[in-house]
């Protein structure tokens, strides 16, 4: 049987990870002992694994996490923290993002805001959907330079197309006017179509002052809080050498 062809069609085919799998189980001496049906899904399988593989690799790249290895599963939850566990497995389903639902999670500097809001946008990439992570210093600096260049309305169009937009630092400096309307596009696209992720030092009480303009901050907090999922994260900062986890 003349099986070059049958690999170089493969290739030309872009099933690579069939064409290796096929090859490794031809050098197994084992293998005739499994019936076609099976072996043929073992090659089926190899691809489609691939594929996972390098959709996610993909997805994460794009997100720019700023924890890229932040996971749901490498979590703790010590009491201090006062973290609730059943909270994490229901937002680790993904029905929340499904929902259009968003993520708030406050706490002091050090508690883990930024960790666990990038493992949720992991967790996010990994069941197929698209993640993007912004410091909130950065995304106004991008908004500036988009009004400047001409290309505000395609970077809107750009942040309303991604599935979970995680902004950390929410609250760090006080708004400016163009700021504050510039955030409210963001998320008037957003409201009920796409989900968020936003990190604060500020307590939710204290955002509507934060914002400072009563009719942007009652229209922007509508569509940000109302339907929200909240994480307080308390105890002290994480950041200080300790022998356990970090996250």
């Amino acid at each position: 049987m003349l099986t070059e062809p049958t690999i170089d069609k493969l290739h030309s085919l872009h099933l690579g990870a069939m064409a290796a799998a096929w090859t490794t189980q031809r050098e197994d001496p084992k293998i005739h002992e499994l019936d076609f049906d099976s072996r043929f899904g073992m090659i089926v399988d190899a691809e489609h694994i691939s594929r996972d593989n390098k959709r996610l690799a993909r997805a994460l790249r794009e997100a720019k996490l700023r924890i890229a290895n932040a996971c749901i599963e490498d979590i703790d939850y010590p009491p201090k923290r006062e973290l609730d566990r059943a909270l994490m497995r229901q937002l680790g389903t993904g029905a929340w993002i499904a929902s259009h639902a968003n993520v708030i999670i406050t706490g002091a500097t050090g508690t883990g805001k930024s960790y666990v809001a990038c493992a949720l946008a992991q967790q996010a990439c990994r069941s197929g959907r698209r993640a993007l992570y912004r410091r909130m210093p950065r995304l106004l600096e991008e908004l500036a330079l988009a009004h400047a260049d001409g290309t505000y309305t395609r970077l809107l169009g750009r942040l309303a197309k991604i599935d979970v937009l995680v902004l950390d630092d929410w609250g760090l400096a006080p708004l400016r006017d163009q700021e504050r309307r510039d955030m409210l596009e963001i998320f008037d696209d957003r409201h009920a179509l796409r989900s968020a992720i936003l990190t604060s030092q500020l307590p939710v009480e204290k955002w509507h002052d934060y914002v400072a303009d009563p009719t942007i901050a009652d229209a922007l907090l509508d569509r940000v809080v109302h339907n929200a999922h909240r994480i307080k994260l308390k105890g002290p900062s994480r950041r200080k050498p300790d022998p356990g986890s970090t996250t």
